[in-house]
């Protein structure tokens, strides 16, 4: 529910109160005596779904848009009249539970902070984010999360976009890839400065670093936070719900793999930025493309009925233009993807050929474990060597298990890889 305090317009008064009564809104008028081109102060009460028809409907009779229009919640409405007006706008659909278009721009703005404040709270989140990944601590990278101040124009390119507002729509396009630009290039400042002073052990491997090589090797399950997080958060806003906990889903999306690469980057190992950075460019895209898509479903349109073509022609054009996009990074992951399968379909098909191999051979000998070590050839690593490790009885000599398990081994792989074979002796009792 919602309350709206409307200024009217001098010469508008009769107009706007026939219009009220005409769509069976109960009203309270009081005298302006302000001087200001303003007759009177009409306050009334409207279910959320009303509140854009209403406004529509009034504007036409004369509520310029230098006019003050107030909406705010209201807790509790006891009329009959409301209760009838309820009935006649909340018929179950989506544009039930939605805002108005006029109270979803005012949301996008707000969420959007002034651009000092955006740029510090993106560098501070990428620097959290940077340490927590470099510290291998859940706990501070989801903190980097809470901070980043991303959903705004995130939100802000497709509301600006459907409702035909251009200052939203490049303000939001300029803010994300600005924040996308300081948060790849903080974390690398950061991280090079850590580097150098040693804070981290030396010839340390990022990779080693559980946090940090999950991001240097997306897959395309990754899109799923990305796609989540922008429906989420265009239905979050567009109902008036708490937009908190979506706008560190957007942030999941976005900081930690920024900070992957900028990570990557001051280490020195360019080749494992690639995988990270195109997971913060497809996230952006495929974040702004559910936006999108949302909002256009949710049934917001521009406010003029002449922007509704060219608008409907522009959206049409973004949301091609975004989903091919997506879909070639998206080639790129599922690349990706299928590197990491085949990795895994290795490791199990030479888990069992070692334990086939002893069961015929060395019956004694048992595996313990075996364990493929993949290259550094980011984004798609393969295996470089495999360490097998086998127990058996102590003082008896295997001739030739060495040869055995390496020829096994080698029969499952695409390209020659080295077998390192662990001997421990096993004591029965």
């Amino acid at each position: 529910m919602r309350l709206v305090q409307l200024t009217i317009p001098a010469g508008a008064r009769e107009r706007i109160l026939e219009t009220l009564e005409s769509k069976g809104v109960d009203y309270v008028v009081t005298n302006e005596t302000g001087g200001r081109g303003y007759d009177a102060v009409v306050y009334f009460p409207l279910p959320t779904a009303a509140v854009e028809p209403v406004l529509d409907s009034l504007k036409d009779q004369g509520v310029e848009e230098d006019a003050y229009t107030v909406v705010v919640d209201a807790e509790t409405v006891v009329s009959r009249k409301f209760d009838a007006l309820s009935e006649e706008y909340e018929n179950g659909d989506v544009d039930e539970d939605r805002i108005s278009r006029q109270e979803l721009v005012s949301q996008a703005e707000a969420l959007t902070p002034t651009f000092s404040i955006y740029v510090i709270l993106t560098v501070v989140s990428a620097l959290v984010a940077t340490a927590g990944l470099l510290l291998d601590s859940p706990a501070v990278v989801v903190g980097s999360m809470v901070i980043a101040p991303l959903i705004g124009p995130a939100l802000g390119v497709g509301i600006g976009t459907v409702l035909n507002e251009r200052e939203l729509l490049v303000t939001g396009a300029k803010y994300q890839f600005l924040g996308v630009a300081l948060a790849i290039g903080s974390a690398a400042a950061f991280a090079w400065s850590v580097r150098v002073l040693n804070v981290v052990p030396p010839g340390l491997n990022i990779a080693s670093i559980g946090e940090i090589e999950e991001r240097l090797a997306p897959d395309l399950l990754s899109l799923v936070i990305a796609l989540g997080a922008g429906v989420a958060g265009i239905l979050s806003i567009s109902t008036g719900a708490s937009v908190a906990l979506v706008g560190v889903m957007i942030a999941a999306a976005l900081i930690p793999p920024a900070a992957a690469a900028g990570i990557a980057i001051a280490f020195g190992e360019p080749a494992a930025a690639i995988g990270s950075t195109v997971l913060v460019f497809v996230n952006v895209l495929s974040v702004n493309l559910a936006g999108l898509l949302t909002l256009w479903y949710a049934g917001y349109r521009p406010e003029s009925f002449f922007d509704l073509e060219p608008t409907q022609a522009r959206v049409r054009r973004q949301v091609s233009v975004l989903v091919v996009v997506v879909l070639v990074f998206s080639l790129f992951l599922g690349a990706i993807t299928y590197n990491s399968y085949q990795a895994a379909t290795f490791e199990q098909e030479a888990n069992e050929a070692v334990t086939a191999a002893l069961e015929s051979s060395y019956p004694a000998v048992q595996l313990l474990e075996l364990e493929v070590v993949l290259d550094d050839e980011y984004p798609f690593r393969g295996p470089d060597r495999v360490v097998v490790t086998v127990g058996g009885p102590p003082g008896e000599a295997y001739p030739g298990l060495v040869e055995l398990l390496s020829e096994r081994i080698n029969a499952q792989a695409s390209e020659p890889v080295d077998v390192e074979v662990r001997f421990v002796d096993v004591l029965e009792r």
